[in-house]
């Protein structure tokens, strides 16, 4: 019988070609913990060790999965996200580390412990930005809308997974004057909508492309900045006098996507880059 050792090199000749060596330890070790509920420290300890046979069964049938390009996450049913866990399937994007950053950077400026604010999450998928806005400030007001009535589902029981409440709605944001009554405002309006072209599909994994849903991560060619036009038209008149916008937004499209808000008066946009250095979110205030 192979022991995990063994197992973990077989995952290695078998997604060679599909992922690079860092990635494929990290395939198998996100496998190994799921299956036998132990930490990925365990590892170490387990590693020239042969498992029991249902182990050793569901690792294997992991892998023929991860050979077809099916993300880990979907394959498990659930990903990390800023220190909570979220259940995903393929009505919804898995939540990134770039995301990460952005709820960071809301968080950090706008903890205060008795802080009592009213956030809307546009496009929530999820819900991992509504539901770790609001676990990081528990007296928030958060509301998070999505047009996808299966991501609202989910969102809904990921958020009673961590405990939280937040308001669920499932709309379209490109009629956000038929379900927001004229006089709600909101101090933070955050999103990270479909923004990638056509065009960066050749630069993207085929497990993104073949199981992640199209409709959260592609806009057309020629309209590349709609769904900031749209939120942006909505923060004008939704946002509070002293209220920010939050976007996440196409690397490649940093300064057009800032001078758009400019463009609808925004006072201020600051335009913050990742941790790898790439133009990845946007804030404006009115």
């Amino acid at each position: 019988m192979k022991t995990l050792r063994e197992l973990a090199d077989a995952y290695q000749q078998a997604l060679h070609s599909l992922y690079e060596p860092s990635e494929i330890k990290e395939l198998f070790l996100t496998a190994y913990t799921h299956i036998t509920k132990k930490r990925r420290v365990d590892y170490a300890l387990d590693s020239n060790m042969a498992p029991e046979d249902d182990v050793l069964a569901s690792l294997h049938a992991i892998l023929d999965q991860l050979q077809t390009g099916q993300p880990i996450q979907y394959i498990v049913g659930h990903a990390p996200f800023y220190g909570l866990e979220f259940s995903v399937n393929e009505h919804t994007l898995i939540p990134r580390p770039e995301t990460e950053e952005l709820v960071d950077w809301i968080l950090r400026e706008n903890n205060a412990p008795t802080s009592s604010l009213n956030v809307l999450d546009i496009g929530t998928g999820s819900g991992c930005i509504a539901i770790t806005l609001k676990k990081n400030m528990p007296n928030a007001s958060v509301t998070a809308v999505d047009i996808s009535g299966e991501a609202i589902h989910l969102a809904r029981r990921n958020a009673s997974r961590n405990n939280v409440i937040v308001d669920f709605i499932t709309a379209d944001i490109m009629e956000w004057e038929y379900f927001l009554s004229t006089d709600q405002r909101f101090d933070i309006i955050v999103s990270n909508p479909p923004y990638i072209t056509p065009k960066e599909k050749s630069m993207m994994h085929n497990n993104v492309l073949q199981y992640e849903p199209h409709s959260a991560l592609f806009v057309e060619e020629h309209t590349p900045l709609l769904f900031y036009d749209v939120i942006a038209d909505l923060g004008r008149s939704h946002l509070t006098p002293k209220g920010a916008l939050y976007f996440e937004i196409n690397e490649h499209l940093g300064q057009e996507t800032a001078e758009l808000l400019r463009k609808k008066g925004y006072r201020t946009v600051v335009l913050k880059q990742d941790l790898n250095g790439a133009d990845r979110m946007v804030k404006a205030l009115f």
